[in-house]
């Protein structure tokens, strides 16, 4: 079972229409509400007539508006001709209907795993969209389906392989914890004369970091009067620490070597180990300069980025969360999680709650 990217995805803008801007809010909220009843959160989601809505689109009005007219002008003028080119023009819109339905009935969706993103830049949510298995459902097929958020643009997956990675943009978010909301499902599909859709929601919970700028690196240590010498973090060759794997060089001893991965066939590896050297260091937000707190966040984000670059062994203090010494991936993660959610749980789901991330490391 293969799985390929949406094809030839197509982005475009999306502002309410006038149609939509006349709603009174008070009736938007009970749709809302009623939707989250009818379909709610759920991490996998399949699409059938409970979930599914059909109306005719301005050119479907218009081609029903044609039938009616064709239909009076035959039974006026006892036309046979006219009246069976109306009632066949009738059957090709309730056969569109028919397919309207079938072209997202029995389509799944599954949240993937979101990038890493920062304030302020677009970034994307992949969906792993699954069709029908054609094996079972010759006469079956998902096409020109259109993917968005509320007010964000969308992405046409225009044919739906047995599976399809789709990346749905969101444009511009804050820091802070996000929830992105429902997804429309919308399809034109086959002649444009009726509109398909749904609304989705894969309970996605994701963390934007605060967009990093560039400063001067303050490391502060609590035990020591050179506060600005950072190489007190550094590493240096040791046993306590585990630092990664690096190719073996023959001679060394066979104890460090990782077995594990020489029995996966990749190659002889020797596990690295090392101990910090020096006295521990800090980031601060006190010491971090800014003209406001959304400056020094993301000066301290920046900061965070480029020690772990460097390897350097560094805590956190922000505020009353202290993370201490690590370095690596999974440290950074949790340094940038803890100054995205300072003081900022943006959410676009007023019932999301946000829970800690900070697995990897140790807060007090």
């Amino acid at each position: 079972m293969s799985t390929q990217h949406a094809n030839k995805a197509q982005l475009g803008d999306n502002k309410p229409s006038w149609l939509q801007r006349l709603i009174p809010r008070s009736m938007a909220k009970r749709w809302d509400r009623w939707l989250s009843k009818r379909l709610p959160p759920k991490k996998h989601i399949t699409l059938s007539h409970r979930s599914i809505f059909i109306l005719p689109s301005g050119f479907g009005l218009f081609w029903m508006g044609l039938i009616v007219l064709l239909y009076l002008f035959g039974t006026n003028y006892q036309n046979n001709l006219v009246i069976g080119l109306s009632l066949l023009l009738a059957s090709v819109f309730h056969t569109c209907i028919i397919y309207s339905y079938k072209n997202l009935a029995g389509l799944s969706f599954n949240a993937v795993n979101p990038p890493i993103a920062y304030a302020g830049d677009n970034t994307v949510f992949p969906i792993m969209l699954t069709g029908h298995n054609r094996d079972k459902y010759h006469d079956t097929s998902h096409q020109q389906i259109c993917l968005q958020f509320s007010q964000q643009r969308h992405v046409r997956v225009k044919q739906l392989q047995q599976q399809t990675l789709a990346t749905v943009p969101f444009t511009h978010p804050t820091r802070g914890y996000i929830n992105p909301g429902r997804i429309k499902v919308s399809s034109n599909f086959p002649l444009g004369l009726c509109r398909a859709w749904s609304y989705v929601d894969l309970d996605i919970h994701h963390v934007i970091f605060a967009k990093p700028e560039a400063c001067d690196i303050l490391l502060t240590s609590q035990q020591s009067d050179n506060d600005s010498q950072y190489e007190h973090g550094k590493l240096r060759p040791g046993v306590d620490e585990y630092k990664g794997l690096r190719s073996y060089v023959e001679g060394e001893s066979l104890k460090h070597v990782a077995w594990k991965q020489w029995a996966q066939d990749k190659g002889m590896l020797t596990k690295e180990f090392a101990e910090p050297e020096g006295l521990p260091v800090w980031l601060t937000l006190a010491n971090t300069s800014g003209k406001d707190l959304e400056q020094q966040l993301s000066r301290l984000a920046w900061q965070v980025d480029k020690l772990s670059q460097t390897q350097q062994i560094f805590g956190l203090i922000l505020g009353q969360t202290v993370i201490n010494q690590h370095t690596g991936e999974a440290h950074r993660i949790a340094c940038q999680t803890a100054i995205a959610t300072y003081q900022a749980y943006t959410n676009i789901n007023p019932n999301f709650s946000p829970s800690s991330t900070n697995q990897n490391a140790e807060v007090k």
